[in-house]
């Protein structure tokens, strides 16, 4: 029997398309997809518990192949009643007093925030939020993933968007690293690189 191939993806990211023609092309050569936080997603790639990982950017580039694959709205996520729900989409000044209950990616914070919240997952930051505590700014991908009927999500217009890639160790650029590439890159079972 093959020895499987695991594919990490970060919460949000959805490897099911590749997932399932993978499995078509090489029945005989086990694909195993695991779930990865944001927070670990880098550690588990480089300590080869994954092969490759569908990775939530920014990562540190050194000593990977990254591949960009499909950029995310970020969203803000509030509870039902707040004033968030009367606007189609929000900018960050909007923001400026709203507790923050998890630290976004981009480093922005309002600037009225005082608490430090314990570090808490994005599942937990929108239960959190849910309780009607702050706002948390995720991309659309998790909020759509942990979607509640209590919360409300709405674009953030000027905060960039984020970035999903593939990534894997430039030391494990094998056979089946590359077959994968070509899935995701959408080259037929002929196709050369």
């Amino acid at each position: 029997m093959a020895v499987g191939f695991r594919l990490g993806f970060v919460t949000g990211a959805t490897p099911d398309k590749w997932a399932r023609v993978w499995r078509e092309r090489y029945p005989r050569e086990p694909l195993e997809l695991v779930p990865l936080t944001e927070a670990d997603q880098e550690e588990r790639l480089r300590s080869g518990s994954v092969e490759m990982a569908l990775v939530r950017l920014p990562v540190d580039r050194e000593g990977l192949h990254l591949i960009p694959l499909y950029d995310e709205q970020p969203v803000v996520v509030a509870g039902l009643e707040h004033f968030v729900a009367a606007a189609d989409e929000v900018v960050l000044t909007d923001l400026g007093g709203e507790q923050l209950v998890r630290p976004h990616a981009s480093g922005w914070r309002p600037e009225a925030e005082q608490l430090v919240w314990p570090a808490m997952s994005e599942q937990e930051a929108i239960e959190t939020v849910a309780a009607g505590t702050g706002v948390v700014l995720v991309p659309q991908s998790v909020a759509r993933l942990y979607h509640r009927k209590d919360v409300i999500t709405r674009p953030v217009a000027d905060l960039s968007p984020t970035t999903v890639g593939l990534a894997w160790l430039v030391d494990a650029d094998d056979e089946r690293a590359q077959r994968f590439v070509g899935v995701v890159r959408g080259r037929g079972v002929r196709s050369s690189r």
